[in-house]
């Protein structure tokens, strides 16, 4: 298993999760864990994903920060072990 941490930030639209979700199903990424919420018309999401071995993570990664573009949100991918050491205290 490979796990990745996605984040999406923006202000909030109808359809946002519909198309990430979409996007990472098309491409065989399972969703492990997931959070949002809205605050003040700005929508926030983190997602724990099983990235596996279907595209490479730098592919997937640019995918997805272009279709943040094209919903007008930003959509960042980082791998697992990035992810902990950059938030470890």
């Amino acid at each position: 298993m490979k796990k990745s941490i996605i984040t999406v930030v923006g202000k909030d639209t109808v359809g946002i999760i519909a198309k990430v979700c979409t996007y990472l199903a098309d491409n065989g990424v399972n969703i492990l864990d997931i959070s949002q919420t809205i605050v003040q018309g700005y929508f926030n999401m983190m997602m724990i994903v099983d990235t596996g071995a279907v595209k490479s993570f730098d592919t997937l990664a640019g995918e997805l920060e272009e279709l943040g573009k094209g919903i007008g949100v930003v959509i960042k991918c980082q791998q697992e072990e990035i992810f902990e050491s950059m938030h470890r205290i």
